[in-house]
């Protein structure tokens, strides 16, 4: 596929085609690396760790947090309490 090397705000742009994208297996949108090869620009896509669970996330919770209240101090504008 040929394509072009397009001005873009102060740097330099190209157009992907989504197809392309989803044969290379990469995300819509994401962190990728690039690196210099001789005579070519090489994008790598950087794997993104998975969302933990919220079984992962409560793991460490024992469940003896007690809600309490607290002071935020007085109303600096038009706050309603």
């Amino acid at each position: 596929m040929i394509t072009s090397i397009q001005k873009w705000g102060n740097s330099q742009g190209i157009r992907i085609p989504k197809s392309l994208l989803d044969l290379a297996g990469f995300p819509e949108s994401g962190p990728v690396n690039l690196t210099i090869e001789p005579d070519s620009i090489v994008i790598k896509k950087i794997a993104q760790p998975k969302p933990a669970s919220l079984k992962e996330l409560f793991r460490d919770y024992d469940g003896k947090y007690q809600c309490s209240e607290w002071d935020t101090g007085v109303p600096v504008g038009k706050e309603i309490l």
